[in-house]
């Protein structure tokens, strides 16, 4: 299911241009194919998390993999902007639902901390790899069968990832309602997850003034505030605050938002180094990405576990944001008429070395800074952190860029020369994202495994 979500997103991304052409988007309307999704998805991550905990993440998790399914299937049968868009948002709901809960579910499925390094060492080879993976099917498909499958693939995969869910998947079940249906708390912060994202993506289109970009992001400020107040007063709570008492489950979010701010603005940017500057076309900034991911592949999976045993969780984290932030700021040097090889490969194993150490170790601690029943909701919460990583990175990365370039325009710069000067320098403060990235996990004391826990792992599988 992961992997499938992932793909959707870049695999619509290069659909786009003949998504407009066919279904006669304008150019502003033709961003709400992306925003429509990015809205629901992390507007409902919160909400659809603490379901998981109330009614069982099994059923969470179908749901959300149903309705993803049934809305690709809308989607790519979609004969105009406003079924599409619909159907889009449909996807958005069904992406939060079964992405809610997949850490959670990660965690109680695999408690002994060997084998859950190995578990989310998967679960982030399929998240990084999925996004390359998907520049290249987009390329393909709609080359060859039409921008409708984009999104018509998903149907197929989604039935047989349906029908392996229901047999493999272990019953599940939840808290009850009762112990947290805070319908108010609900819809204060769903609206205000899904105002501060649209305040975000809409920042990016140009119609938007600074004005009502600010006004956006006060409702969401105030819509927040309230959800805030409402958890610290309400009898069942859709969100304990003592949930955040755990100083790694908080610091962990927060190195996830920072290093998903810089990978996912890392990797826009350089698709437009690639293609902008170095003049590659779709199809060669798909293959151009492949190193990454399958690196990710080899230290996640093969690599990960290993050294978590051995140096702690914390160490590795510490390591691989190091290797992250050398690499983005290689890349902040690479010159107008670069060479992949030199310029570009060996950032991508740099990186595909960096998120393949650093995202299965802050996953971990995040998840275990938080009590088995609040599995759900710190999963939820995690993903939510992850969403608000990407859109602020993108929007604060892009915004850089643009706005460099501009300038060196307006003084009479060289027009590539001026589009690699706007990326080398979002680079640089991606580079800054990942330091103070650094500077948080520095300051996270990972907590003692339980009695318990110590006696079910094996001793030199413990995480320090």
């Amino acid at each position: 299911m992961q992997l499938m979500i992932i793909l959707d997103g870049t695999i619509v991304t290069v659909a786009l241009p003949a998504i407009q052409q066919e279904l006669g988007f304008s150019p502003a309307s033709l961003a709400w194919v992306v925003n429509a999704y990015l809205i629901a998805f992390a507007g409902l991550l919160l909400l659809a998390g603490r379901l998981g905990d109330l009614v069982g993440a099994r059923r969470v998790f179908l749901a959300g993999l149903a309705v993803f399914t049934l809305a690709s299937l809308v989607c790519g049968l979609a004969a105009g902007p406003e079924l599409l868009i619909a159907g889009r948002f449909a996807q958005g709901v069904g992406a939060a639902l079964a992405s809610a809960v997949v850490l959670g579910m990660i965690v109680s499925l695999y408690p002994e901390p060997g084998a859950q390094a190995r578990a989310m060492g998967v679960y982030s080879f399929v998240s990084a790899g999925g996004a390359s993976i998907g520049l290249v099917a987009g390329g393909v498909l709609t080359e060859n069968l039409g921008w409708a499958w984009a999104f018509l693939i998903n149907v197929p995969i989604g039935a047989a990832a349906l029908l392996l869910a229901v047999r493999l998947l272990p019953a599940q079940r939840g808290i009850g309602l009762g112990q947290g249906a805070d319908v108010l708390g609900a819809v204060l912060v769903t609206l205000g997850l899904s105002t501060a994202v649209y305040a975000i993506v809409a920042s990016a289109e140009p119609a938007t003034t600074p004005r009502q970009t600010l006004v956006l992001g006060v409702v969401a400020l105030v819509l927040l505030g309230g959800f805030v107040a409402r958890q610290a007063t309400a009898a069942r709570p859709m969100l304990p605050l003592r949930i955040f008492r755990s100083a790694q489950l908080s610091g962990a979010n927060v190195v996830v938002v920072l290093v998903f701010a810089a990978g996912f603005g890392f990797q826009f940017l350089n698709a437009l180094y690639l293609q902008r500057v170095l003049e590659f076309s779709a199809m060669q900034t798909g293959l151009a990405f492949l190193p990454g991911p399958v690196t990710i592949g080899v230290v996640s999976l093969f690599l990960a576990a290993r050294l978590v045993a051995r140096l702690g969780t914390r160490t590795v984290l510490l390591a691989g944001l190091a290797v992250l932030a050398v690499g983005l700021l290689l890349l902040g040097r690479a010159p107008v008429g670069g060479s992949y090889p030199v310029d570009v490969l060996p950032v991508l194993v740099l990186m595909g070395l960096g998120m393949g150490l650093a995202i299965p170790a802050v996953i971990m601690l995040a998840m275990s800074g938080a009590r088995p029943a609040d599995a759900g909701l710190a999963s939820g919460l995690n993903n939510t952190a992850q969403q608000a990583g990407a859109a602020v990175g993108l929007a604060v990365l892009a915004t850089v860029a643009a706005s460099h370039t501009a300038t060196l325009l307006d003084g009479g710069a060289d027009p590539v020369r001026a589009l690699r000067d706007g990326y080398s320098l979002a680079f640089v403060v991606s580079a800054g994202f990942v330091l103070a990235g650094l500077a948080v996990a520095l300051l996270i004391r990972p907590q003692q495994p339980s009695p318990a826990a110590e006696q079910a792992a094996e001793p030199v599988l413990a995480v320090h």
